[in-house]
Parts: structure tokens; sequence; C-alpha cells
């Protein structure tokens, strides 16, 4: 199994279009072998140091390939999408690992 952490940061105002995004990809996940294991939207006052400043949310999710993963990225519906993320994402900090 590969494990996927996203650390995802807004733009100022741009919940909606964030959530919408979500709400158009998430689903997606299990069509390519997909599953999201922790959805967080830790608080400001849950964050006790950072350098990137505080996210919007905290994903982790599994995939049991790496072609599952590419493929859920590289998904039509997803891709229909994407210029929702592109409008309302700053910046995204993705760690890739394994179950030890």
């Amino acid at each position: 199994m590969l494990y996927f952490t996203q650390i995802v940061f807004i733009r100022d105002n741009k919940e909606y279009e964030f959530n919408l995004f979500e709400s158009y990809v998430l689903p997606l996940l299990h069509k390519h072998g997909g599953e999201l294991i922790y959805l967080v939207r830790p608080t400001a006052d849950c964050v006790i140091e950072t350098a990137l400043g505080n996210p919007y949310e905290i994903h982790i999710v599994t995939f049991a390939t790496q072609q599952g993963f590419d493929e859920y990225l590289n998904d039509e519906e997803r891709v229909k999408y994407m210029q929702l993320k592109e409008n309302a994402i700053e910046k995204v900090l993705l760690i890739a690992g394994s179950l030890i």
C-alpha cells in the first residue's frame, strides 16, 4: 500500500471553490483503488509550531498501487474540475510514504 499525505493551504475566501472541487473528485478515489483515510481541518490553536503557516486541510489517502494513484491524478472527470482547485489553492505539500 502507498500512502500520500497532502497538506493543503488555500487562498483567502476560497473555501467554497476548494470544497466544491473536493465534492467532485474525492468520490473518484475508489474507482482507482484509493481510499481516504483521514481528512482533517485543523484549527489554528491545534498547530503548535509551523514554518509553512496554518493549513486548511490535511488529507491522508492510500492506493494499492502507484498506477492507481497516477490514474486518479489523470482521471478525465478529475481533470475537468482542476480549475476550481487551481483557483483555490495557495500551496500544497505532498508527502509519499508507506506504513511501517
